[in-house]
């Protein structure tokens, strides 16, 4: 793979590197609609869907930063974007083109004051993985091994910025925008710019590790913060695989099931119990070790769980709350799914909406045990979104729905329950944490 000697920095140049794409963007639309005019249009779309997504994944991969984890977190909306966009964007979760040495050198020098050979004993320069906001470099110190992970230049000052470029993609996928729709981008730029802060990151990394240490089968890493700053990290070097790389068919039922509980009690603690949440559930934040124990790792991104959000949030997966349209749009309005606003047409609508949705996303927590292998489960999630997705009457409605909160608590479920099925765990506790 290449190796990057820079990084567009300034918002002129970002911005500039964002505008040729959506040039190349324009032109895949206009080879679409030949191909469409003169062939068969499901193969023009699927053609149009791997162009776009190959050209907007190559520009971001190289401006890093906020760009690339916004193609991140779309990467785990395996039912809203089509597939070609989730094959590319993964990419993104652990395999990007990483800095050069001299750049390494020289990013390291400005952020610590010092080369890694005045730290460590000894230092790898060529990066074993790259990611979206920095990239891990294996080190050792007093016969210790450890992962380095040093942030891209110029990522934490260009958040703002790369904010407002994607905003109209954002604002055209999810139907959002107008009077009520800054709180949504305000909450994503808020929580990138705490994903940059590392010295942040440490203090996240060690409160959830020792508060999550006594759960069966989950591994941390040990963090250093004498060896950190606010744009490095020093940790253990961890052993292991990343999960998309297990070949899950391979391990018998029993282990699987073993992983897959130790991920699920993992969140459902930090969830109920802590309060605050490892938001960032994709398989490149997590290994397998040789004795098949869960490891997680990278807890830049950690979301705090508000009382008068968390309370109607798990009200809305209780059967009896579901069954009950009076108590049930009571939570509704508490979320502020449904507004004071809204005509009767439009409270009927999002009621109904929202019921079949819930009624089906909140079956795992309707019973003592869950099989997230079962493929009918997640076929039915990915109907249902796909239908909600073509709804032109959706479409032209006001798509400002729901609190700030869910943004992040809906992302972390998304990706939970996508690695759950991935792992093919067919008989997980779902009450287990408790008793932690």
């Amino acid at each position: 793979m290449k190796t990057l000697d820079s990084i567009p920095t300034g918002k002129i140049q970002r911005a500039s590197k964002l505008i040729g794409t959506g040039t190349k963007v324009g032109i895949n639309y206009l080879k679409y609609n030949v191909e469409k005019t003169f062939g068969d249009s499901k193969t023009a779309k699927n053609n149009l869907d791997k162009s776009n997504a190959e050209d907007i994944y190559d520009s971001l991969k190289d401006l890093k930063g906020s760009a690339l984890k916004v193609a991140q977190m779309l990467s785990m909306e395996k039912s809203i974007l089509p597939k070609a966009y989730v094959d590319k964007f993964s990419l993104s979760q652990f395999s990007v083109p990483p800095l050069s040495s001299a750049l390494v050198l020289k990013t390291f020098r400005k952020y610590f004051g010092k080369s890694p050979s005045e730290i460590y004993d000894t230092f790898d320069l060529n990066s074993v993985n790259a990611a979206s906001i920095g990239q891990v470099h294996k080190a050792t110190l007093n016969g210790k091994q450890l992962a380095v992970k040093i942030q891209y230049p110029g990522v934490a000052q260009s958040i703002s910025s790369d904010l407002a470029l994607v905003k109209p993609i954002a604002i055209k996928m999810f139907n959002i925008g107008g009077e009520g729709s800054d709180k949504y981008f305000k909450e994503v730029e808020h929580k990138l710019i705490e994903e940059t802060n590392y010295i942040h990151e440490v203090a996240q990394s060690i409160a959830i590790s020792e508060a999550c240490q006594h759960i069966p089968n989950l591994k941390f890493p040990n963090y250093y913060p004498e060896l950190s700053s606010d744009r490095i990290i020093t940790m253990d070097w961890m052993e292991g695989m990343h999960l998309s790389e297990l070949n899950i068919d391979t391990i018998d039922k029993t282990t699987r099931n073993k992983l897959g509980q130790a991920f699920w009690d993992f969140y459902m603690f930090q969830i109920h119990t802590l309060k605050r949440v490892h938001a960032d559930p994709h398989p490149g934040n997590f290994l397998i070790s040789k004795e098949y124990n869960l490891i997680a790792l990278d807890f830049g991104c950690t979301k705090e769980i508000p009382n008068e959000f968390y309370v109607p949030y798990f009200e809305l997966a209780d059967p009896k709350v579901i069954a009950n349209k009076k108590l049930f749009q009571e939570k509704l309005y508490e979320l502020e799914i449904l507004i004071p606003e809204d005509t009767s047409y439009e409270i009927t609508y999002f009621t109904d909406l929202f019921h079949e949705l819930l009624s089906l996303f909140t079956q795992p927590f309707h019973a003592e045990t869950f099989d997230f292998s079962d493929h009918r489960f997640f076929a039915k999630i990915g109907e249902l979104s796909e239908r909600f997705n073509n709804n032109s009457e959706l479409k032209n409605m006001n798509g400002n729905r729901g609190s700030k909160h869910f943004i992040y608590i809906n992302r972390t479920f998304f990706g939970l329950y996508n690695i759950m099925h991935d792992l093919k765990s067919d008989h997980i506790l779902i009450n287990n944490y408790k008793k932690y």
